[in-house]
Order: C-alpha cells, then sequence, then structure tokens
C-alpha cells in the first residue's frame, strides 16, 4: 500500500514539536507495510504581508523537510495581502486557495502512484478540502483526520464546505467521540466516522523517580509539590487564567513549585502574574525535556476551554504524573478518571484549584494511570488506522 499524507500540521524551523502527532504516526508506518510520501503544506509570504507581520512581531513559519527520520514534501503557495484579506472577509475564499494547493500538488507528485490520500485537518490551509480535489479528480478513496480547532473553531463559519468534505471522504477519523460529536451536531452524519485518538511514545514519555528528574532539571526543593502546565499559553488553552490558579494553589499550600512548558503571546502575561511564586518557563524545547519535567510534576494541569483530545494528557499519564482538566471537548476522554475532571462552570477556577490541592494532599494511584495509558501507544493508534486504510483500499 502507498499513501499520501498530506497536512499543514506538521514540524516547523521556530517549533520542532508542531504536527509532532502527525510525524510521529508516520514513523510507524513502515513497520506495518505502508509506504508513504508526506507533503507539508505553507504559505510563502510576499513581500508586504511579511513587512506587516514583522511591524505586528508575528513569526513566520517554514515546514521542516525532515524531523526525526521522517521526510516532508513542503508544497507552498505564494500569499500576497489580497489574500490575506479576502481570507478574512470571505468564507469560501480558502475553497480557492485549496484549488491552488492542489495544483501545487500535481506539479510535484504523480496522484496515480498511490492507493490512498490521507489528510490531517481542515484548517485555513484546508488539507481535507485540498485531499477531496485530488481524490476525484485521480478516483482515489481518500480519509481524513480531524484533530480539534479545525471542528471546535473553523467548521462552524463553513459548515457546508466542511461537512461536504466529511461525507465525501471514504472515512473520517475523529480524535475523540467529543469532537465527532460537535461535528455532528452541524450537520454532519456520522455514518463514515472512526474515533482514533492520538498517541505517545513510550521510549520518550516514561517514570523517573521524580526527585532525581527535580534534580537533574535543577528545580529541587526539598518537600516541596510541583504543579505544572503543558501547552500554546493562548486563551484557548485557558492560560490567561494560569496566574489566578497558580495563586489559588499556592494559597493553600505554600511550598509548592510551577512549571510551564512551551511558550505564546500569553506568556508575559503570565509571568507578570506569577511573579513572587516560585515558578520555571521553559519555552518550547525538545519532547525528551517536556518528558523529563511531566516526569517532575506530581500534578500536570489542562483546563482548556476547547480541547479536540489533549495529547499532552497520555503523555503525562505515561510519565506517572496525574493530570486534571476541564470537562470540554476530549479532554475527560484522554483523562479516563473522572474524578480527575472539572466541569465547567460557575467559579471554575477555584474549583479547579481546589481539586488540584486535594489531589496533591490526597496522593493518587500511579500504576492505575500507568496501566491505564498503555493502550494508547503509537504502535495501538497506528495499528487502528492501518485497519481503516486496508477496508477503504479493499472497497474502492
Amino acid at each position: 500500500m502507498k499513501l499520501l499524507v498530506v497536512t499543514n500540521l506538521s514540524p516547523l524551523d521556530s517549533n520542532p514539536n508542531a504536527g509532532i502527532f502527525v510525524a510521529r504516526r508516520l514513523q510507524h508506518y513502515k513497520s506495518f507495510g505502508v509506504d508513504f510520501d508526506a507533503i507539508s503544506l505553507g504559505l510563502k509570504d510576499g513581500k508586504i504581508v511579511t513587512a506587516i507581520k514583522k511591524l505586528l512581531q508575528r513569526p513566520s513559519y517554514e515546514p521542516l523537510e525532515e524531523h526525526e527520520g521522517v521526510k516532508f514534501k513542503p508544497v507552498l503557495i505564494n500569499r500576497d495581502l489580497r489574500m490575506v484579506l479576502m481570507n478574512k472577509i470571505s468564507r469560501s475564499y480558502f475553497v480557492k486557495i485549496a484549488d491552488q494547493f492542489a495544483e501545487a500538488i500535481e506539479r510535484s507528485f504523480d496522484l496515480r502512484e498511490y492507493d490512498l490520500i490521507h489528510a490531517h485537518g481542515m484548517y485555513n490551509v484546508p488539507a481535507g478540502l485540498i485531499a477531496k480535489i485530488l481524490a476525484e479528480k485521480y478516483e482515489k478513496p481518500f480519509v481524513v483526520t480531524l484533530h480539534g480547532s479545525d471542528v471546535n473553531i473553523l467548521m462552524p463559519r463553513r459548515k457546508e464546505i466542511y461537512v461536504n468534505v466529511l461525507e465525501k471522504a471514504s472515512a473520517t477519523i475523529f480524535v475523540s467521540r467529543a469532537l465527532l460529536e460537535k461535528a455532528k451536531s452541524m450537520g454532519f452524519s456520522g455514518k463514515n466516522a472512526v474515533v482514533i485518538p492520538n498517541g505517545y511514545d513510550e521510549t520518550i514519555f516514561k517514570p523517573m523517580n521524580k526527585e532525581a528528574a527535580r534534580k537533574e532539571l535543577g528545580i529541587h526543593k526539598e518537600g516541596y509539590k510541583y504543579v505544572g502546565f503543558v501547552g500554546n499559553l493562548i486563551p484557548i488553552k485557558r492560560a490567561d487564567k494560569l496566574g489566578e490558579i497558580f495563586h489559588l494553589i499556592a494559597k493553600e499550600i505554600p511550598e509548592i513549585f510551577f512549571i510551564v512548558v512551551e511558550d505564546g503571546p500569553l506568556r508575559e502575561k503570565i509571568e507578570k502574574e506569577t511573579k513572587g511564586l516560585n515558578i520555571v518557563f521553559t519555552g518550547r524545547i525538545p519532547q525528551k525535556d517536556v518528558a523529563k519535567y511531566m516526569n517532575a510534576m506530581d500534578v500536570m494541569v489542562l483546563p482548556s476551554r476547547e480541547e479536540g483530545f489533549g495529547a499532552v494528557v497520555i503523555e503525562a499519564q505515561a510519565c506517572g504524573t496525574c493530570v486534571i482538566g476541564s470537562s470540554n471537548g476530549g479532554i475527560p476522554e484522554a483523562i479516563g478518571f473522572p474524578e480527575y475532571v472539572v466541569k465547567e462552570g460557575d467559579q471554575f477556577e477555584e474549583r479547579f484549584a481546589k481539586r488540584v490541592v486535594e489531589v496533591l494532599k490526597e496522593g493518587y494511584d500511579m500504576n492505575r494511570i500507568l496501566e491505564r495509558v498503555k493502550e494508547f501507544t503509537w504502535k495501538n493508534i497506528v495499528g487502528k488506522e492501518i485497519d481503516v486504510y486496508r477496508r477503504v483500499v479493499q472497497k474502492s
């Protein structure tokens, strides 16, 4: 079987962990006898757009051509100021963008060679729509995986187009049952849907002694409890409330150390709000270092307002760390233990902090967490996706 993977969720020069859940999948394909070419979709900014982004201090992103042995072929189209404006004011302009990407892919690849096209994501660079255009032209089956914000944020604005793509796909994969139900609430029938979550790399995310991890990282404080957050520092992750949550926890447990892994536009705000607390901000770091910080934590928090699944949940659990999260999106499915889920609603931050404090004082069964998370290894997850591929190809 030969597969063409199309996505704008791929590692970037400025953030190698971007789209890592796609790259990790691809690392396991060869062991299942699946050959593939992977395309990373991107926009090449013109001079005016580049100047505006520089003025606004917005970063530019360049897809990596290789990451940890996985090769990506970048396919870029030019983005001028007109494209930026039209994409903001027109709900359907991204269809034209999809046509341009499809034409660019045709110039670089012989689509007749592939048995199946798999698109990851339906964002402003709509991989799913691009896959549909190519699949219909070359009479190939296609599969689309939806990861979170493509459904939660973008689908409500473009329901008709999204539903059409999902219905026409040979199979649609959702990373959580909650994400599938959200798509169904907007008109998708779900008849071709399957739920397959993200996985974790057991060679990276595994338990180590917490005291040893803290000493290795230079953050060890005798008798302290450790609470951490891993994720982009953006409002949808409720990072804007981390300062409040941390202060509420510290009020009840003064001997507490906080860890914030990753980066984002809210970092400066959080740094100001947490001044005076014992806290470290790591910025963007490799996954092997993320695993060390997860091991250093007693509890990791994920209070997101929306979440497709929450891969960081199972990564932290694979390190033996308890995760407490909100009831939004796929977080409860990722956590797997209702007692560690805090329902959305009034006084959320106070109730969330209270639950963290309770778990820190009462402790938790690490072995129960480690046993449960075994089903989410990438080998198991990719095996389920390959089963979908085989069914689809046999029917075509």
